[in-house]
C-alpha cells in the first residue's frame, strides 16, 4: 500500500457478542500490523455492536437491517425486506463516501446488506464463520466472497474449498496473557486454593438449564469435595437468590451472576461446564481447558450442537444435551473433576484443536485482498 493510501477496511456484522468480539480482535490486529489503517464499522441499528464497537474505539454506522419473522410468509417480513433494501441503499453511500479496498463480514444481520452492496460495486469481499455449520448469511454471501475464514475442518459443504482459509476464531487476548496461579485465582474468588474446582457458566444472560441442573443438586454439591464456580447470568441472579434463600447454605459453592475477571475463572478451574457458542469453544482450546460442553438449543440452525459434537467426538469435549442436563450435568461434573486421567486427556485433545494467531492471519488475509484491489485499479 503506498504512503499516501492508508489502508481501509469496512467490517460489518453483530448482533451478539459471539459475532463482535472476532470483529474487534480483526480490526485490532489490523492495526497492529497496519498503524495507519482506517477500519469503519457497519451495524445494526439497536443491536449490542452500536455500543460495543465505540467502547472498543471503533467508528460504526447503523443500518435499520432486522431478522425474518417466522413463519416466512407472515406480512410482517414485507416490512423486513423494505429495510433490507433501504440498509442496501444506504450502505452504498457509505462504501462511496469511505472508499475502502476491503471488506469483511463475520456474520449477523448487517453483514448481507454491507457484502452484497460491496460486491456490486467490485470491493473484495472476506467473510470470517465462526461455527462448524455456516450460517445463513455466510452461506448466501459466499458465492461473492474472495476468501472465506473458518474454524473447523469440513467446511466445503457450505463454501467453495478454494476459498477457504482455516483459520481459527479470535480469542480475548487478555486470557492467554494472565500469568496467575491456579492457587491465586482460587484464592481470589475466596476459594480454598488446593481444593478441586468446577467453573459453571451460561454466558453473560445465563441460561436456565444450567441454573436448573445446578438447583436441582444443591445437595450432591454441599456433600462433594469439590468447590463450583456458578456464573448465574445476570437475568436470573434474583431468582436465584430468592431459591438459595430458601436452603441451607453451600459452603462450597461460589455464586456469581456475572464473571468480569474470566482469566482467573478460567484459571481457577479444573474443568468448564459451559455453552458451546464458537467464541467460547476456541477459549477452551487454547486454554487447553477440559470441558463439559451443554448445547443451547435455542440459536440458528442448532449450530451449538453442531460444535459440541465436533469436539466430542474427538474426545476433546464431554458432551451433555440440554433436555438431558437438568438430571445428569451435575453428576456427570462431579464425576470427571475426580477422575485425574480423564481430565489429563480431555485436556491434550482438546488443545490440539487450538489455532493461534487468528486474528493475526486474519487480518494478513484482508491486507492481501486489499494489495490486489490496489494493484488492479493501477
Amino acid at each position: 500500500m503506498e504512503q499516501n493510501q492508508p489502508l481501509k477496511v469496512i467490517v460489518s456484522g453483530g448482533g451478539t457478542g459471539g459475532h463482535i468480539f472476532p470483529a474487534v480482535s480483526i480490526a485490532n490486529a489490523i492495526k497492529k500490523q497496519h498503524p495507519e489503517a482506517e477500519i469503519l464499522f457497519v451495524g445494526a441499528l439497536g443491536r449490542m455492536e452500536m455500543q460495543r464497537v465505540p467502547a472498543a474505539g471503533y467508528k460504526i454506522e447503523g443500518l435499520p437491517v432486522r431478522g425474518l419473522f417466522r413463519p416466512l410468509w407472515s406480512l410482517k417480513n414485507i416490512g423486513v425486506m423494505l429495510d433490507f433494501w433501504k440498509s442496501k441503499r444506504q450502505v452504498a453511500q457509505i462504501i462511496r463516501r469511505f472508499n475502502p479496498q476491503v471488506a469483511v463480514g463475520v456474520g449477523g444481520y448487517a453483514s448481507a446488506p454491507t457484502l452484497n452492496a460491496a460486491y456490486a460495486m467490485g470491493i473484495p469481499c472476506l467473510i470470517q464463520e465462526q461455527n462448524s455449520y455456516a450460517g445463513v448469511t455466510n452461506k448466501s454471501l459466499a458465492k461473492k466472497a474472495c476468501k472465506v475464514c473458518v474454524a473447523y475442518s469440513g467446511m466445503e459443504r457450505f463454501f467453495p474449498a478454494d476459498k477457504i482459509v482455516m483459520t481459527g476464531n479470535p480469542v480475548r487476548q487478555n486470557l492467554l496473557e494472565t500469568t496467575i496461579t491456579k492457587e491465586e485465582a482460587r484464592k481470589s474468588f475466596g476459594l480454598k486454593p488446593d481444593k478441586k474446582t468446577i467453573l459453571i457458566i451460561g454466558g453473560s444472560l445465563g441460561a436456565r438449564t444450567m441454573n436448573e441442573s445446578v438447583l436441582a443438586h444443591l445437595d450432591d454439591i454441599r456433600k462433594s469435595d469439590v468447590q463450583v464456580i456458578w456464573q448465574t447470568g445476570k437475568y436470573y441472579s434474583q431468582e436465584i437468590a430468592d431459591a438459595l434463600s430458601k436452603v441451607d447454605a453451600v459452603g462450597n459453592l461460589k455464586v456469581m451472576d456475572f464473571i468480569s475477571s474470566m482469566d482467573n475463572a478460567y484459571a481457577a478451574a479444573d474443568i468448564v461446564v459451559s455453552r458451546a457458542g464458537a467464541s467460547s469453544i476456541s477459549e477452551l482450546c487454547l486454554l487447553g481447558k477440559p470441558c463439559i460442553l451443554v448445547p443451547s438449543p435455542n440459536v440458528a440452525e442448532d449450530h451449538q450442537t453442531k460444535n459440541a459434537q465436533a469436539l466430542s467426538s474427538k474426545d476433546a469435549a464431554v458432551f451433555v444435551a440440554d433436555k438431558d442436563a437438568k438430571d445428569s450435568l451435575m453428576a456427570i461434573a462431579l464425576k470427571t473433576v475426580a477422575d485425574d486421567a480423564k481430565l489429563a486427556s480431555l485436556s491434550t485433545n482438546v488443545a490440539k484443536l487450538a489455532f493461534h494467531n487468528s486474528a493475526d492471519v486474519i487480518a494478513e488475509e484482508v491486507y492481501k485482498l486489499a494489495v490486489e484491489y490496489k494493484n488492479k485499479k493501477k
